[in-house]
Parts: structure tokens; sequence; C-alpha cells
């Protein structure tokens, strides 16, 4: 081949190569559109584990899009009140919502399935019913009814029994206890004679100073010394039955995501599994040293009484009893919850409570 033709051949070989390129931008705009979003989360932003959760989902999103979706995150109060973030993400207000949608049981009590209810399952029970026993399919059957799509997009691990500012050793002690208490576990302790009180996280504080409840829960350590509870109630204690692996959810507006390209719903399913893997691994790390500084800072640390925590269990299964004659959908997904949760735990006490068991042990022996 002579020289004038290699370089004839090549150049047009080059200028083809070169139009691929340019044609390829179009069809990669079209495949990744700019999106802007924006998110109403429940929390405050001092609450940086929590709330930070859809900062975590926000950034993952826009650095696999090259910054073409990108999702605003707004601070409980600066779109609508914290407790009222489903409710803007549902109404399209906003395109999604970062909440525990045990906050709204009182619209349906199968909202509060979704994230944790009394004695139910532990963070990783919660994660294994979700994500392979049909949990996210059978609340997105429930959520598609309210114009939402959900994913789990956070957990705390087994949350703390709350702050009290007299002791409480006997059921006795509950009665007449004005406590702000999450989901419906309200109702269950209110068959205890507790008054349950839904106060979003940022007001909890001067209620408790005030006096205007005599206890409250908030989620773990490392976020209850943020809040600075053990200044105005140093009783504390665990565990919180009614929490013991409260799933976080991303909500989005049903039509918004729908209306998404597939690949973007895929990122978004993936981008809320990776939040909620690292909202738990973040608290895992962050509690250790944040009890020690509470009760340093004079937290009187109890565990709940035996004969509390079985009056509870009790009232619980009074409610769900309750739930389940009333409310065909509340039936569906309790059932499932509760035939996994037989075998779980029943698989739990084997090698996880032996291992752990013997490892607590060697703690309290200075061996570790």
């Amino acid at each position: 081949m002579d020289r004038r033709s290699f370089i004839k051949k090549a150049g047009v070989a080059g200028v083809g190569g070169a139009a691929s390129a340019v044609l390829a931008a179009p069809a990669l705009a079209q495949s990744n559109p700019k999106i802007n979003w924006r998110l109403a989360s429940s929390f405050p932003k001092s609450l940086d584990t929590i709330y930070g959760g859809a900062e975590v989902l926000s950034k993952y999103v826009s650095e696999a899009t090259d910054g073409n979706f990108q999702i605003q995150v707004f601070a409980a109060g600066e779109i609508v009140p914290g407790l009222q973030a489903a409710d803007a993400a549902s109404a399209g207000t906003v395109e999604a919502a970062h909440t525990v949608s045990y906050y709204y049981w009182g619209k349906d009590p199968v909202w509060a399935l979704g994230a944790a209810v009394p004695f139910a399952l532990n963070a990783r029970g919660m994660n294994a019913w979700q994500y392979h026993g049909g949990g996210i399919d059978l609340f997105n059957e429930f959520l598609a009814t309210q114009g939402l799509v959900g994913y789990p997009g956070g957990n705390t691990g087994v949350q703390m029994g709350g702050w009290f500012r007299k002791e409480i050793k006997t059921v006795d002690d509950l009665k007449g206890l004005k406590m702000r208490i999450g989901g419906f576990a309200g109702k269950v302790v209110e068959k205890l004679g507790v008054v349950p009180q839904q106060i979003a996280g940022g007001d909890i504080y001067p209620a408790l100073e005030k006096g205007t409840i005599d206890a409250a829960e908030w989620t773990t350590p490392y976020d209850d010394e943020k809040l600075g509870f053990v200044k105005v109630a140093p009783y504390y204690y665990y565990p919180g039955f009614w929490e013991g692996g409260p799933t976080v959810h991303a909500l989005f507006n049903k039509a918004a995501f729908e209306g998404l390209p597939k690949a973007y719903q895929s990122l978004l399913r993936t981008a809320c599994q990776a939040t909620d893997a690292d909202m738990l691994q973040k608290y895992d790390w962050l509690n250790p040293p944040a009890i020690k500084r509470l009760v340093a800072a004079g937290a009187k640390l109890s565990p709940f009484s035996q004969e509390i925590l079985s009056a509870c269990f009790d009232a619980a299964n009074e409610v769900y009893a309750e739930m389940e004659a009333s409310n065909p959908t509340f039936k569906k997904i309790w059932d499932s919850i509760k035939a996994f949760r037989g075998e779980y735990y029943l698989n739990l006490q084997i090698a996880e409570y032996n291992y752990d068991t013997f490892m607590m042990l060697q703690q309290r022996a200075n061996k570790l």
C-alpha cells in the first residue's frame, strides 16, 4: 500500500472515530439527563449521622451521574416541619423525603411496619427481611396507595430506652408518665398508663427542660449526647424495645420516580442500599465513645426491669391482635415479619449469641 493511500484511509478512519466520539455525547446526555430534585428531611442538621444519611445519598447519586442528577437536601423546618416530610413528597411539594415511616402511623398503622415496631427485629434482621424476605415489595405495595415509592436509607441499630426525670423501677412507675415516644410504640406503653407524646427531635430538649414531658426517647448515645438530654433527665434506660432495628426510609414521589430513566431508578435503589449500610456503620463506630462520655457527664445508666419488659411485650401483642383484626394490610405485612422473626432469633442464639456473649465476658474481665 502506497503512502498516500494509507494516509487517505487512515484519515477517513480518524474522522469516523472523531464523529463517533462527537455523536456519543448527545446519546450520553439523553441517558443521563440533568435532573434537580429537592429532598425534605425529618431531621435537624445538628444530627449529622441521621440527617447526614440524606446528604450521603445525594453525594452518591451526584457522583455516579457526573453531577447530572442532583438532590438538594433540606433540613426539618426549611421547607416543611420534620414530621410532614413524607406528606410533602406524596403531594409533590418535593420529590423526595428522608424520614422514619412510623412518624405517620396515626394515618395508618401500616406506616410503622416499614420502620420498626415493638419487639420485632433488630437491624440485621430487619435488613434481611427487607432485602431478601420481600419486605421492600410489601411496603411499596402500601406506599403506592400514598403516591410514594420507598427504599431503606439508613438504620440506627437497636436504640436506647430513653431519658427519664425520675427512676423507673416497676410498671406502676409508668402510670401517668408523659413521654415523647415515636411510632405506635406509644399505643403500646399507653396500655400501661404512659401518656405518649409525638414531638420532633429538635423540640424534645425544651419540653424536657420545662417539665412539659417527664421522659423522652430519641435514638442512640451519639445523637442523645448531641441533644443534651443528660442535663435535664439523668436516668438513662435501655433497651429501646420498640426500636430493635428501625429503618430510615428514602421516600420518592411515585410519579417523579417513575418518570426517571430506568438507569436513574436503578441508581437510586443502589444508592439507598449503600446509604442504609453506611448509617448503621457510623452509629456502630460513634456510639461506644459517646456512651462513655454520657456516663462521665452524669447519666445514670440502667436496664428496664424484666417486669417492665414482660408487661410491655404482652401489651404489644394485644395491640397487634387489635391491628390484625381491623387492618388486612397490617396483618399481611406483620404476618411476614412474625414468620421470619421466629426463625431469625432461633438462629441468632446459636453462633452469634454465644460468640458475642463470650467476647462481652472477656471485656468485663478487662482482657480486651
